[in-house]
């Protein structure tokens, strides 16, 4: 799909806003209602826009530590690999992972309570997948930058 400059003012919005509602986000793009619903309607059924979520906030969750693990398996075959990110993704604790380069095959990003929560996640939930040969943990000390919104400079010279 082709983006053009108002679908981008549009996705704007909604990266800052997914509860605007349709009347709202057309006075802000400069459309009026009915061709600014069929645009996201298009921008939704090409998958432009994946989903529309509330985002919590950790502290008023008791949720307080941020932890960044990186894990080496002992092997690097497809069936190890995939069997890890089956078993990670069980997880509600685990809020990103990525297949790495470098020295370890995955970096995850994980959320608990505390340092007790945290040694919990490792021993009964990390641990016991098999084929990990290191974990290393690095504890966020303050965010400094959080967004979920996607730069959209690069999708407009696309």
């Amino acid at each position: 799909m082709k983006l053009d400059g108002t679908d981008l003012r549009i996705l704007d919005e909604l990266q800052r806003d997914g509860s605007l509602s349709n009347v709202e986000l057309a006075r802000r793009v400069h459309l009026s209602p009915s061709p600014c619903l069929a645009r996201v309607k298009a921008l939704e059924a090409h998958g432009v826009i994946d989903r529309y979520v509330a985002i919590a906030n950790p502290a008023a969750l008791g949720i307080g530590l941020n932890v960044f693990i990186s894990i080496s398996l002992t092997t690097q075959s497809k069936a190890s690999l995939a069997d890890f990110e089956r078993r990670i993704v069980e997880h509600d604790e685990v809020m990103e992972c990525y297949l790495m380069t470098g020295d370890s095959d995955y970096l995850i990003r994980v959320a608990v309570a505390d340092i007790a929560a945290l040694e919990k996640f490792i021993l009964e939930q990390l641990t016991p997948i098999s084929g990990l040969e290191k974990i290393r943990s690095s504890f966020a000390l303050k965010q400094v930058r959080y967004k979920t919104a996607l730069p959209l400079a690069a999708a407009a010279s696309s």
